[in-house]
Protein backbone atom coordinates (compact mmCIF):
# COMPACT_ATOMS: atom_id res chain seq x y z
CA UNK A 1 0.00 0.00 0.00
CA UNK A 2 1.29 3.56 -0.83
CA UNK A 3 2.04 5.47 2.27
CA UNK A 4 -0.92 7.86 3.13
CA UNK A 5 -0.95 11.21 4.75
CA UNK A 6 -1.69 9.76 8.18
CA UNK A 7 1.55 7.88 7.63
CA UNK A 8 3.70 10.60 6.88
CA UNK A 9 1.90 12.69 9.91
CA UNK A 10 3.09 9.95 12.40
CA UNK A 11 6.33 9.61 10.78
CA UNK A 12 6.66 13.25 11.05
CA UNK A 13 5.63 13.79 14.56
CA UNK A 14 3.03 16.59 13.63
CA UNK A 15 -0.68 16.66 12.91
CA UNK A 16 -3.01 15.70 9.62
CA UNK A 17 -3.44 19.69 9.58
CA UNK A 18 -0.23 20.59 10.13
CA UNK A 19 1.22 18.32 7.04
CA UNK A 20 -1.66 19.71 4.86
CA UNK A 21 -0.20 23.15 5.44
CA UNK A 22 3.17 21.66 4.34
CA UNK A 23 2.04 19.66 1.38
CA UNK A 24 0.14 22.96 0.32
CA UNK A 25 2.94 25.64 1.06
CA UNK A 26 0.70 27.22 3.16
CA UNK A 27 2.15 30.24 6.19
CA UNK A 28 2.21 29.47 9.57
CA UNK A 29 4.48 26.61 10.08
CA UNK A 30 8.05 26.78 11.46
CA UNK A 31 10.84 25.96 8.96
CA UNK A 32 12.00 23.52 11.63
CA UNK A 33 8.36 21.36 11.09
CA UNK A 34 8.29 22.06 7.13
CA UNK A 35 11.91 20.10 7.45
CA UNK A 36 10.57 17.29 9.96
CA UNK A 37 7.81 16.46 6.79
CA UNK A 38 10.04 16.75 3.80
CA UNK A 39 12.48 13.93 5.87
CA UNK A 40 9.99 11.73 6.76
CA UNK A 41 8.78 12.20 2.87
CA UNK A 42 12.16 10.57 1.92
CA UNK A 43 11.99 8.39 4.89
CA UNK A 44 8.78 6.74 4.14
CA UNK A 45 8.11 6.80 -0.27
CA UNK A 46 5.61 9.12 0.57
CA UNK A 47 4.04 10.23 -3.31
CA UNK A 48 0.65 12.85 -2.68
CA UNK A 49 -1.92 11.48 -5.01
CA UNK A 50 -1.99 15.24 -6.94
CA UNK A 51 -5.55 14.34 -9.07
CA UNK A 52 -7.09 14.47 -5.49
CA UNK A 53 -5.16 17.62 -3.91
CA UNK A 54 -6.31 19.68 -7.04
CA UNK A 55 -9.74 18.50 -6.54
CA UNK A 56 -10.00 19.20 -3.21
CA UNK A 57 -9.07 22.77 -3.60
CA UNK A 58 -12.39 22.70 -5.66
CA UNK A 59 -11.10 25.12 -7.83
CA UNK A 60 -8.16 25.20 -11.02
CA UNK A 61 -4.98 26.27 -10.94
CA UNK A 62 -4.36 29.43 -12.83
CA UNK A 63 -1.13 30.16 -14.34
CA UNK A 64 -0.39 33.52 -16.23
CA UNK A 65 1.83 34.00 -19.13
CA UNK A 66 2.80 37.57 -19.21
CA UNK A 67 4.19 37.80 -22.85
CA UNK A 68 4.85 40.90 -25.15
CA UNK A 69 2.08 42.39 -27.00
CA UNK A 70 3.83 42.45 -30.31
CA UNK A 71 6.58 39.24 -30.62
CA UNK A 72 6.50 37.89 -34.20
CA UNK A 73 6.06 34.65 -35.31
CA UNK A 74 7.74 32.98 -32.42
CA UNK A 75 5.87 34.49 -29.77
CA UNK A 76 2.24 33.61 -32.03
CA UNK A 77 4.20 30.19 -31.95
CA UNK A 78 4.39 30.05 -27.87
CA UNK A 79 0.65 31.64 -27.92
CA UNK A 80 -0.77 29.00 -29.99
CA UNK A 81 1.07 26.18 -27.62
CA UNK A 82 -0.37 28.11 -24.36
CA UNK A 83 -3.90 27.59 -26.10
CA UNK A 84 -3.19 24.03 -26.97
CA UNK A 85 -2.21 23.04 -23.45
CA UNK A 86 -5.61 24.79 -21.29
CA UNK A 87 -7.69 22.93 -23.67
CA UNK A 88 -5.84 19.60 -23.12
CA UNK A 89 -5.51 21.47 -19.36
CA UNK A 90 -9.24 20.92 -18.25
CA UNK A 91 -8.63 17.77 -16.98
CA UNK A 92 -6.18 18.61 -14.69
CA UNK A 93 -8.12 21.81 -13.84
CA UNK A 94 -5.21 23.85 -15.13
CA UNK A 95 -6.06 27.52 -16.81
CA UNK A 96 -3.28 29.61 -18.35
CA UNK A 97 -4.45 32.98 -18.84
CA UNK A 98 -2.54 35.64 -21.20
CA UNK A 99 -1.37 38.58 -19.92
CA UNK A 100 -0.77 41.25 -22.96
CA UNK A 101 2.29 43.50 -22.40
CA UNK A 102 3.62 46.36 -23.56
CA UNK A 103 7.58 45.43 -23.75
CA UNK A 104 8.18 48.91 -24.22
CA UNK A 105 6.75 50.76 -21.51
CA UNK A 106 8.47 49.00 -18.24
CA UNK A 107 6.46 51.34 -16.00
CA UNK A 108 3.07 50.13 -17.93
CA UNK A 109 4.79 46.74 -17.06
CA UNK A 110 5.13 47.04 -13.68
CA UNK A 111 1.30 48.33 -13.26
CA UNK A 112 -0.39 45.65 -15.11
CA UNK A 113 2.21 43.14 -12.60
CA UNK A 114 0.64 45.18 -10.04
CA UNK A 115 -3.23 44.32 -10.90
CA UNK A 116 -2.39 40.65 -9.95
CA UNK A 117 -3.37 38.82 -7.31
CA UNK A 118 -3.39 35.10 -5.01
CA UNK A 119 -7.13 35.34 -6.25
CA UNK A 120 -6.44 35.62 -9.42
CA UNK A 121 -3.22 33.64 -10.12
CA UNK A 122 -1.34 30.76 -8.31
CA UNK A 123 1.73 31.74 -11.09
CA UNK A 124 2.64 33.77 -13.76
CA UNK A 125 5.53 33.46 -15.99
CA UNK A 126 6.95 36.54 -16.88
CA UNK A 127 8.53 37.07 -20.52
CA UNK A 128 9.85 40.93 -20.27
CA UNK A 129 12.63 43.06 -20.60
CA UNK A 130 15.04 43.65 -17.99
CA UNK A 131 14.97 46.81 -16.37
CA UNK A 132 15.05 47.79 -12.44
CA UNK A 133 10.65 49.08 -12.71
CA UNK A 134 10.17 44.96 -14.19
CA UNK A 135 12.47 43.75 -11.63
CA UNK A 136 10.55 45.54 -8.31
CA UNK A 137 7.34 44.54 -9.47
CA UNK A 138 7.80 40.91 -9.91
CA UNK A 139 9.62 41.37 -6.75
CA UNK A 140 6.22 42.54 -5.50
CA UNK A 141 4.12 39.66 -7.45
CA UNK A 142 6.34 37.38 -5.19
CA UNK A 143 5.45 39.21 -1.75
CA UNK A 144 1.77 38.99 -2.45
CA UNK A 145 2.02 34.75 -2.57
CA UNK A 146 1.79 34.58 -6.32
CA UNK A 147 4.75 32.61 -7.80
CA UNK A 148 6.91 33.05 -10.35
CA UNK A 149 9.33 32.00 -12.99
CA UNK A 150 11.27 33.89 -15.95
CA UNK A 151 10.06 32.46 -19.28
CA UNK A 152 12.42 32.69 -22.67
CA UNK A 153 14.20 35.82 -21.50
CA UNK A 154 15.68 35.84 -17.89
CA UNK A 155 15.79 38.53 -15.22
CA UNK A 156 18.80 39.18 -13.02
CA UNK A 157 20.26 36.40 -11.24
CA UNK A 158 20.09 37.74 -7.59
CA UNK A 159 16.18 37.94 -7.92
CA UNK A 160 16.36 34.05 -7.58
CA UNK A 161 13.70 33.27 -10.32
CA UNK A 162 13.53 29.62 -11.53
CA UNK A 163 14.09 30.42 -15.88
CA UNK A 164 12.53 28.12 -18.42
CA UNK A 165 14.30 28.75 -21.45
CA UNK A 166 17.83 27.81 -23.12
CA UNK A 167 20.88 28.55 -22.27
CA UNK A 168 21.26 32.02 -23.78
CA UNK A 169 24.53 32.07 -23.33
CA UNK A 170 25.26 28.79 -24.92
CA UNK A 171 22.93 29.14 -28.13
CA UNK A 172 25.04 32.59 -28.70
CA UNK A 173 28.51 30.56 -28.45
CA UNK A 174 26.76 28.36 -30.83
CA UNK A 175 25.69 30.73 -33.35
CA UNK A 176 29.31 32.07 -32.82
CA UNK A 177 30.91 28.78 -33.65
CA UNK A 178 28.36 28.24 -36.54
CA UNK A 179 28.91 31.64 -38.16
CA UNK A 180 32.97 30.97 -38.01
CA UNK A 181 32.82 27.64 -39.50
CA UNK A 182 30.21 28.28 -42.34
CA UNK A 183 32.54 31.53 -43.13
CA UNK A 184 35.51 28.93 -43.37
CA UNK A 185 39.34 30.65 -44.21
CA UNK A 186 37.06 34.52 -44.65
CA UNK A 187 38.20 37.04 -43.04
CA UNK A 188 35.93 40.11 -42.68
CA UNK A 189 33.35 41.90 -40.11
CA UNK A 190 30.06 40.55 -39.13
CA UNK A 191 26.86 42.43 -38.49
CA UNK A 192 24.93 41.70 -35.38
CA UNK A 193 21.05 42.76 -35.38
CA UNK A 194 18.17 42.55 -32.06
CA UNK A 195 15.19 43.91 -31.58
CA UNK A 196 16.70 44.90 -28.04
CA UNK A 197 19.72 45.03 -26.16
CA UNK A 198 17.49 45.20 -22.66
CA UNK A 199 16.07 41.55 -23.28
CA UNK A 200 18.26 39.33 -21.20
CA UNK A 201 18.55 36.73 -23.69
CA UNK A 202 19.69 39.40 -26.34
CA UNK A 203 22.40 40.02 -24.08
CA UNK A 204 23.69 36.74 -22.95
CA UNK A 205 23.38 35.23 -26.71
CA UNK A 206 25.97 38.16 -27.92
CA UNK A 207 28.27 37.92 -24.85
CA UNK A 208 28.73 33.90 -25.82
CA UNK A 209 28.84 34.98 -29.55
CA UNK A 210 31.64 37.27 -28.82
CA UNK A 211 33.26 34.66 -26.35
CA UNK A 212 33.94 32.38 -29.26
CA UNK A 213 35.14 34.55 -31.87
CA UNK A 214 37.15 37.04 -30.00
CA UNK A 215 38.95 33.57 -29.07
CA UNK A 216 39.05 31.35 -31.76
CA UNK A 217 38.72 33.57 -34.67
CA UNK A 218 40.91 36.67 -34.63
CA UNK A 219 40.10 37.67 -38.80
CA UNK A 220 36.45 37.89 -37.40
CA UNK A 221 35.72 41.44 -36.52
CA UNK A 222 31.96 41.69 -34.94
CA UNK A 223 30.12 45.41 -34.92
CA UNK A 224 28.89 47.05 -31.72
CA UNK A 225 24.90 45.12 -31.26
CA UNK A 226 22.35 47.53 -33.23
CA UNK A 227 18.55 47.48 -31.87
CA UNK A 228 15.92 47.59 -34.45
CA UNK A 229 13.20 47.98 -31.43
CA UNK A 230 10.61 45.65 -34.26
CA UNK A 231 10.76 48.64 -36.82
CA UNK A 232 10.91 47.97 -40.33
CA UNK A 233 12.05 51.18 -41.45
CA UNK A 234 14.50 51.59 -38.42
CA UNK A 235 15.70 47.93 -39.73
CA UNK A 236 15.83 48.80 -43.20
CA UNK A 237 17.99 52.09 -42.16
CA UNK A 238 20.46 50.16 -40.34
CA UNK A 239 21.24 47.81 -42.35
CA UNK A 240 21.53 49.96 -45.24
CA UNK A 241 23.91 52.22 -43.49
CA UNK A 242 26.35 48.96 -42.34
CA UNK A 243 26.67 47.62 -45.99
CA UNK A 244 27.56 50.81 -46.84
CA UNK A 245 29.87 51.94 -44.41
CA UNK A 246 31.68 48.58 -44.35
CA UNK A 247 32.13 46.74 -47.55
CA UNK A 248 33.53 43.74 -45.89
CA UNK A 249 30.22 42.75 -44.12
CA UNK A 250 31.14 38.42 -44.44
CA UNK A 251 28.41 37.35 -42.47
CA UNK A 252 24.66 38.80 -40.44
CA UNK A 253 23.94 37.72 -37.37
CA UNK A 254 20.10 38.22 -36.06
CA UNK A 255 19.80 37.46 -32.28
CA UNK A 256 16.29 38.79 -31.73
CA UNK A 257 13.35 35.70 -32.07
CA UNK A 258 11.71 37.49 -34.52
CA UNK A 259 13.97 37.34 -37.83
CA UNK A 260 11.31 37.69 -40.46
CA UNK A 261 11.84 42.10 -40.57
CA UNK A 262 15.55 41.85 -41.05
CA UNK A 263 15.15 38.92 -43.39
CA UNK A 264 12.94 40.28 -45.62
CA UNK A 265 14.80 43.34 -45.72
CA UNK A 266 18.30 41.58 -46.14
CA UNK A 267 16.36 40.51 -49.12
CA UNK A 268 15.65 43.72 -50.71
CA UNK A 269 18.55 44.92 -50.33
CA UNK A 270 20.46 41.94 -51.85
CA UNK A 271 22.50 41.31 -48.71
CA UNK A 272 22.10 37.78 -47.94
CA UNK A 273 23.44 36.56 -51.69
CA UNK A 274 27.03 35.46 -50.46
CA UNK A 275 26.96 36.50 -46.89
CA UNK A 276 26.62 33.82 -43.91
CA UNK A 277 22.90 34.26 -41.56
CA UNK A 278 22.79 32.89 -38.52
CA UNK A 279 18.65 33.64 -36.89
CA UNK A 280 16.95 32.32 -33.94
CA UNK A 281 13.78 30.55 -33.51
CA UNK A 282 11.97 28.43 -36.01
CA UNK A 283 9.16 30.45 -37.48
CA UNK A 284 7.48 30.42 -40.93
CA UNK A 285 9.70 33.16 -42.45
CA UNK A 286 13.13 31.57 -40.84
CA UNK A 287 11.91 28.05 -42.10
CA UNK A 288 10.88 29.65 -45.78
CA UNK A 289 14.66 30.91 -45.58
CA UNK A 290 16.41 28.01 -44.93
CA UNK A 291 14.92 26.20 -47.50
CA UNK A 292 15.74 28.75 -50.35
CA UNK A 293 19.25 28.91 -48.92
CA UNK A 294 18.56 32.59 -47.71
CA UNK A 295 20.01 31.51 -43.91
CA UNK A 296 22.39 28.94 -43.10
CA UNK A 297 21.38 27.94 -39.76
CA UNK A 298 18.93 28.76 -36.88
CA UNK A 299 19.47 27.86 -33.63
CA UNK A 300 16.13 27.11 -31.71
CA UNK A 301 13.73 26.05 -28.72
CA UNK A 302 10.82 23.94 -28.47
CA UNK A 303 7.58 26.54 -27.51
CA UNK A 304 5.50 23.33 -26.53
CA UNK A 305 8.26 22.30 -23.99
CA UNK A 306 8.60 25.70 -22.88
CA UNK A 307 5.16 26.02 -22.33
CA UNK A 308 4.65 22.84 -20.46
CA UNK A 309 7.83 23.23 -18.69
CA UNK A 310 7.04 26.21 -17.04
CA UNK A 311 3.23 24.81 -16.41
CA UNK A 312 5.16 21.86 -14.79
CA UNK A 313 7.19 23.92 -12.47
CA UNK A 314 4.67 26.35 -11.12
CA UNK A 315 2.55 23.36 -9.66
CA UNK A 316 4.94 21.89 -8.33
CA UNK A 317 5.87 25.56 -6.24
CA UNK A 318 2.39 25.17 -5.33
CA UNK A 319 2.17 22.21 -3.81
CA UNK A 320 5.92 22.36 -2.73
CA UNK A 321 7.87 19.79 -4.40
CA UNK A 322 10.13 19.53 -6.68
CA UNK A 323 11.15 18.59 -10.28
CA UNK A 324 12.89 16.34 -12.67
CA UNK A 325 15.80 18.80 -13.96
CA UNK A 326 16.36 16.57 -17.02
CA UNK A 327 12.80 16.77 -18.04
CA UNK A 328 12.81 20.81 -17.65
CA UNK A 329 16.32 21.41 -19.45
CA UNK A 330 15.47 22.94 -22.52
CA UNK A 331 17.82 21.98 -25.37
CA UNK A 332 19.31 24.07 -28.13
CA UNK A 333 18.30 22.68 -31.19
CA UNK A 334 20.56 23.51 -34.63
CA UNK A 335 18.30 23.58 -37.59
CA UNK A 336 19.29 23.82 -41.41
CA UNK A 337 17.34 23.16 -44.40
CA UNK A 338 18.30 19.29 -44.47
CA UNK A 339 16.80 18.43 -41.10
CA UNK A 340 13.49 21.09 -40.94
Amino acid sequence: MRPTTKDLAKAAGVSLATVDRVLNGRAGVRQKTVDAVNEAIEEIGFERNQVAATLARQRAYRFGFALPRAGGDFLDEITARIREFERAGRAEMIETPILHLDDKDPHGIARALARLSPETHDGIAIMAPETPQVRDAIGRVRERGIHTIAFVSNQPEEEGLDFVGIDNRAAGATAGRLMARFLGPARGTIAVLAETIQARSSLERRLGFDAVLNADYPGLRTLPTLETHGDAGRAQQILYNVLAAHGDVVGLYFMGADARIPIEIARDLSALAGRVLIAHERTTATEHALRRGEIDAVVHQDPGHLVRSAIRILRAKCENRSTLASQERIRTEILIAENL
